[in-house]
């Protein structure tokens, strides 16, 4: 690929020559003539090399293994769905696609280093909706991710669900919201954490309904599910990944859905929006970056190599594994969306005072 953007430099030089060679003012001699003559056929050789390279370099994309990184460890949603996408790509693509996890800020290290990564299709990102939030929630980040990174595709989205413990006596959103009214300051909720997907929803949810409910941070999901069903804490906003199969056991129960439509793996259970709670639209998005450098060829490329993927019933059926519904949406559809949800979520962590370092 270097080859080939390398050789243009040669003819732009020749471009730049035979500009200046019939621009010459002055003499109409013969020799000028022939300089003119000269100059304009390098200016149309030129051309034709440049358009030729760059046609060729499109064409050659990819001819080398893709990195697709995930800014988090090893083994949760964002790295399985990433670990499910990769060979997918490959086929449709012909070359390997490695993941690679750079782990660490809420997922801003893996992000730093694609934005920081030549645009040339070859370093990608795994993103995930604290892509949008950290761009408030972090004061120091040293990139700008809706600068410095183009969204290609979405992939998929992991619903939100407000689940309580069996001794909490709501049974649908409405009921919660009253009882959190009548007993102000004494529900809980829990989170993975503070500026995490479940807090920000919690604070989303107290800032429309005016309800007083008291957020306790665990160090991630599973902490925070295990005093859920303990009865330590009354309820929860979560990933419906995590808390399903409790969902099924019947060790919690789930009253609300806070994204905008039903999720395919629990379709009898309502929106709060269906409740009559308007404005708490909240889910997990996934989707692949790259850096804001990459050629639009290569994002149309790869998008429509995701889009082939995400369309698939075989995929499907594992991100329904994973709690997730798949994605579909052009290079500017996702990035309408990426935008949205860093507006949305900048409100939220603003209001809440959430910070992190």
């Amino acid at each position: 690929m270097h080859a080939l953007r390398d050789q243009t430099v040669y003819p732009l030089a020749v471009v730049a020559i035979a500009a200046l060679t019939v621009a010459r003012p002055g003499s109409r001699s013969g020799i000028s003539r022939s300089f003119a003559r000269a100059g304009f056929a390098s200016l149309a050789l030129a051309t034709w090399w440049v358009a030729a390279s760059t046609l060729a370099l499109a064409q050659a994309y990819p001819a080398k293994p893709i990195r697709l990184i995930v800014g988090f460890a090893p083994g949760g949603n964002v790295d399985n769905t990433a670990r499910a996408l990769g060979p997918a790509i490959t086929d449709s693509q012909g070359q390997p696609v490695l993941i690679e996890n750079r782990a660490g800020a809420g997922g801003s290290v893996g992000a730093e280093f694609v934005a920081r990564a030549p645009g040339d299709g070859y370093t990608l990102l795994m993103g995930s909706s604290s892509l949008a939030v950290n761009v408030t929630l972090y004061t120091n980040l040293s990139f700008d991710a809706t600068k410095d990174l183009i969204a290609v595709a979405p992939v998929s989205l992991v619903p939100i669900v407000l689940t309580v413990h069996p001794s909490v006596p709501a049974k649908n959103a409405k009921e919660y919201v009253a009882i959190a009214k009548q007993r102000k300051g004494r529900i809980t909720y829990a989170s993975a954490g503070t500026g995490t997907s479940n807090h920000l929803t919690g604070e989303l949810m107290r800032s429309v309904t005016g309800i007083d409910i008291i957020h306790v941070p665990y160090k991630g999901s599973g902490a925070a599910l295990g005093d859920l069903i303990g009865g330590q804490v009354d309820s929860m906003f979560d990933q419906l990944n995590s808390s399903l199969p409790f969902i099924r056991a019947g060790k919690i129960r789930v009253i609300a859905v806070t994204s905008a439509k039903r999720s395919s793996l629990l379709p009898d259970v309502q929106t709060l929006a269906e409740q009559g709670i308007a404005g708490v639209d909240a889910s997990t998005f996934l989707g692949v970056f790259a850096p804001g450098t990459t050629p639009r060829d290569i994002v149309t490329r790869l998008n429509g190599a995701v889009q082939k993927t995400t369309r698939s019933a075989a995929f499907r059926e594992k991100l329904n594994a994973f709690g997730a519904d798949a994605l579909e949406g052009s290079p500017e559809e996702f990035s309408r969306m990426f935008r949205d949800e860093v507006v949305k979520w900048g409100k939220i962590v603003k209001a809440s005072g959430a910070k992190a370092e």
